[in-house]
């Protein structure tokens, strides 16, 4: 029965579909560039299904091992009991339980679209390429990924450390596009061995996601080649053979990130007697994540805060010492990078120095596609179109600078080319927002007396241990670990009313969603309005107090106008005489098997 509603119901449900905090996204999925289900994965890992665990992480993400152990994990930042009491839940480490406990090929996802008889090339297999390829193939285009090393993964594999990262871990994920039937062509260095041109030639479609592998050694008085390296050239010849032909025994790492945690932990594990960081930054500015500090420090890595290398001090050409001067500050007053040093000098022995101070991209474009600071491709923000037809740009090349990121690129990228393979509009109807790490606008009160509980932390072996080796040094959360901490998760979605009211359940998952539904249709079964009791126990539960019964009962009214004063269900027949007696016109109903 088609209805013209009153603008009453319609104001009344414009405000539940805007406001309605059961369309916002938690937190912690909102921050995740992916998106993942966050709370739903964590859920499952409290209640024990392990399995479902693993199945609402694979929606979003093929590498939940990986993940698991490496990610900057941004949501973790965001999570309210990081904003509420400062200990966030240990999201990537119970998503690393789920993976380690119940992943298996069996519970994959390997289906594919109908073939589009489009064919793509991707350059890279690092998390962005190897995800672009993913979202491509399941959209039934066939896809080559080309790698210039012998191994896939691109800085998963050669740019994090095996002691961090199995390699086994990572192969087992990655078999994941194997089974989607994406080919390989590794040791193909595109730019050299095959160029751009040959590959738009050959493909529908190009997607360049080959990362930033060009490690940066800046002019430095008595800089030289002898003894003197970069983090990407190190991690990669660690990442083969757990060795360094040009380490020597006194290891100095300049740069305080990750990966310069990174690169002093491995000269340790690769026979160095001594490991030391210089950096521009103070201990508390340090950008390192702080696991990743700490863990340096307990296996024996020493800090220099707050200084800069001067001077490199050569013997026989190898360096022997270097002169360092100490940075007063890092930013200007416009908050640009701009280091200023003091007249402060201090000298460090060293044989080896290894510089960790960022990457650069290479252009493999071979000068057709513009660049910009640390060699990033300009492409659109919103496509990674570039402006070369087909060819796109996803992960470090475009911008990323976390796995995680990487991945939402790619994904991104792949989006836009199956478009354009599809002779669609690159941007029509996409929502970019979602495309990316956002803010919710979540705001629903954390419930009175929540307890301040203690984050649970993974098992490490034992830093005398582990040192000596490059054996996975976190072994992770145990079933008792796991389940206490999943249980700090404070669930913040608003369902109040969705656990009070068994009729919006047989209807939708919020108010926000049925009533917006109701707007872009302009009618709803009347099945609906008639089955709210009016209780008003969804309004007193709703934080917005949204009068949902007024609504309903509105609606009911607008249908008995409609139907010529009479119930427009079946069955309202036989309480008509209600009416004439005086009764109410609108009714409830029961729904089968509901009490």
């Amino acid at each position: 029965m088609a209805v013209q509603f009153a603008e009453k119901v319609y104001s009344l449900a414009k405000e539940i579909a805007e406001d309605c905090q059961g369309l916002e996204a938690p937190f912690c999925v909102a921050e995740c560039p992916m998106h993942t289900d966050a709370l739903g994965y964590i859920r499952h890992i409290r209640e024990g299904k392990l399995e479902e665990a693993v199945r609402s992480i694979r929606e979003k993400l093929f590498l939940p091992g990986t993940l698991g152990r490496i990610c900057a994990h941004p949501c973790e930042k965001a999570c309210r009991r990081e904003t509420e009491f400062k200990q966030p839940l240990a999201i990537a480490a119970l998503k690393r339980y789920a993976a380690d406990k119940a992943d298996r090929e069996e519970l994959w996802d390997v289906s594919v679209g109908a073939d589009t008889g489009k064919r793509v090339a991707v350059v890279g297999s690092g998390p962005a390429g190897a995800q672009a390829a993913i979202d491509l193939r399941k959209a039934g285009h066939k896809v080559t990924i080309y790698d210039r090393l012998p191994v896939r993964g691109g800085m998963l594999r050669v740019g994090i450390p095996a002691y961090r990262l199995p390699h086994k871990v990572l192969d087992f994920e990655y078999s994941y596009l194997d089974r989607l039937g994406i080919s390989f062509q590794l040791g193909v260095e595109v730019g050299k061995s095959v160029t751009l041109d040959t590959l738009r030639a050959q493909y529908d479609a190009v997607i360049l996601a080959h990362g930033a592998h060009l490690g940066i050694v800046p002019p430095v008085n008595g800089g030289g080649s002898g003894g003197v390296t970069n983090a990407v050239e190190f991690l990669r010849e660690i990442a083969f053979t757990e060795k360094c032909a040009v380490m020597g025994t006194n290891v100095l790492v300049i740069g305080g990130g990750d990966v310069a945690m990174d690169c002093a932990r491995s000269a340790l594990r690769a026979g160095a007697e001594k490991a030391r960081i210089v950096c521009l930054e103070n201990e508390c500015a340090l950008p390192a994540s702080r696991h990743e500090q700490e863990a340096a420090i307990a296996e024996g890595v020493q800090f220099d805060y707050g200084w800069c290398v001067e001077e490199i001090v050569r013997e026989n050409g190898r360096p022997v010492s270097v002169r360092l001067k100490d940075c007063l500050s890092l930013w200007d007053e416009t908050g640009k990078f701009n280091p200023v040093l003091g007249s402060e000098t201090s000298m460090a022995t060293c044989d080896t120095i290894i510089y960790a101070i960022g990457q650069r991209v290479d252009d493999i474009s071979r000068g057709q596609l513009p660049q910009k600071a640390g060699g990033r491709y300009v492409v659109d923000p919103d496509t990674l179109a570039t402006d070369l037809g087909g060819v796109f740009v996803a992960g470090d090349a475009a911008g990323s600078t976390i796995a995680v990121e990487a991945m939402a690129l790619g994904r991104k990228a792949a989006l836009s080319a199956d478009r354009y393979l599809r002779g669609q509009s690159l941007t029509e109807g996409r929502n970019f927002k979602l495309e990316r790490s956002y803010k919710t606008e979540y705001d629903v009160p954390v419930p009175e007396g929540t307890e301040d509980l203690a984050r649970h932390h993974s098992e490490l072996v034992d830093a005398a241990v582990r040192r000596t080796n490059f054996l996975e040094c976190d072994r992770g959360f145990d079933e008792n670990a796991a389940n206490k901490e999943a249980s700090r998760c404070l669930e913040c979605e608003c369902k109040e009313c969705m656990q009070e009211c068994l009729m919006l359940n047989e209807f939708t998952a919020c108010p926000g969603e049925l009533f917006s539904i109701f707007l872009a249709k302009e009618q709803v079964d009347a099945i609906v309005p008639y089955s709210c009791n009016l209780c008003n126990q969804c309004t007193l539960v709703c934080p917005k107090e949204f009068k949902l019964a007024d609504a309903f009962m509105s609606m009911r009214k607008d249908f008995v106008r409609a139907n010529k004063g009479k119930s427009p269900l079946k069955g309202h027949g036989a309480i008509d005489i209600h009416q004439k007696l005086s009764f109410s016109r609108v009714f409830t109903i029961k729904r089968k098997g509901r009490e």
